[in-house]
């Protein structure tokens, strides 16, 4: 029976690692993309700047003095300061999507343990204070909801918390609860009142996804099971509350 085990955790973790690297390749493929791109921009504005200085030192006026006079008048957007009002926002922290459609928590999550309720300002939870005792997250599907403070410590491990709710198909949630059996350091329960049908959360980062079969899934995990974003990378997914 050990032995069984062993041979199902070393194949989960082969899993993510296989992932992993295909998730690197695709990085460094893109790297190379947006270099080369930049690299063309880049030679495009000098010789455009080269251009712009020598027709302005024809005439001895400079547009740039002009447009940042201007500009000046727009520290009258000082009226954004206004928006320091949004600082109070700032303080809870907000969400930042990047373009590959991952949302980025920007603010401070906390990670005290604690035994009383949490409220949290976003729904799945991406980090913050919570209870002491994890849910267990290796490769865990729960059928019922799980509290959200013992899967916030999960996240906190470096767990991917995969969640649905009554809008997802049948045979999605189905073919998602495979995947995370597959997978250790990820669970899966049902969350009713987050906003889209698929969501995945990390500690600090957040996507929605439109089916099982989205490539993004398999990317996302690749990208954050115990990946960097991770508070307490190795901590154990096991040991912790069932359902």
């Amino acid at each position: 029976m050990g032995s069984a085990e062993q041979t199902d955790s070393n194949q989960r973790k082969a899993r993510v690692e296989e992932m992993r690297r295909a998730e690197r390749t695709r990085e460094r493929r893109n790297r190379i993309v947006t270099i080369t791109a930049s690299a063309v921009v880049a030679a495009g504005l000098v010789v455009g700047g080269v251009v712009v200085v020598h027709a302005q030192s024809g005439d001895g006026k400079s547009t740039a003095s002009a447009g940042d006079a201007k500009n000046g008048k727009n520290g009258k957007n000082g009226k954004n300061g206004k928006n320091g009002k949004n600082g109070k926002n700032a303080a809870a922290g907000h969400f930042v999507t990047g373009a590959d459609g991952v949302k980025t928590w920007k603010g401070t999550l906390g990670r005290t343990h604690t035994t009383s309720a949490v409220t949290y300002p976003m729904e799945p939870p991406v980090g913050g204070d919570h209870n002491p005792v994890w849910q267990n997250c290796n490769g865990d599907v729960y059928t019922k909801p799980v509290n959200n403070v013992n899967a916030v410590h999960s996240l906190e491990h470096g767990a991917v918390w995969v969640t649905y709710n009554g809008k997802a198909s049948k045979a999605d949630v189905a073919a998602l609860a495979a995947k995370v059996k597959r997978t250790p350091y990820t669970l899966m329960s049902p969350v009713e009142d987050q906003k889209d049908p698929i969501m995945l959360s990390a500690w600090g980062h957040q996507r929605t996804v439109t089916g099982a079969n989205d490539p993004d899934v398999d990317k996302f995990f690749a990208r954050f099971v115990q990946g960097s974003q991770t508070p307490e990378p190795g901590a154990t997914c096991t040991g912790g509350l069932g359902q």
